[in-house]
């Protein structure tokens, strides 16, 4: 599997606070955006995989969502998260 638990781990470190703190808005940010590049390559070598394409944009809405979280709660840390792994809005 592409995201393994040493994976995760390490993503949590660079992004959250500690490998552990797996709640913090950063870190799930950070563990979406890996699986929507995953997908998105997926998507670009299998065009009619519609399941895939549908699991795709429900997470595109979850990062969405706790980013507008994040941006209404701490812009600082907002715009931080989204200069670390070169989002645009």
């Amino acid at each position: 599997m592409y995201l393994t638990t040493e994976n995760k781990k390490e993503i949590f470190k660079t992004y959250g606070k500690s490998e552990a703190d797996t709640g913090s808005a950063e870190g799930q940010i950070a563990i979406f955006t890996t699986r929507i590049n995953h997908l998105t390559q997926h998507l670009l070598t299998n065009k009619k995989d519609y399941s895939t394409q549908r699991a795709l944009l429900k997470l595109v809405g979850k990062r969405r969502k706790l980013l507008d979280y994040l941006k209404e709660k701490d812009i600082e840390r907002y715009r931080s998260i989204i200069k670390a792994l070169q989002i645009r809005k």
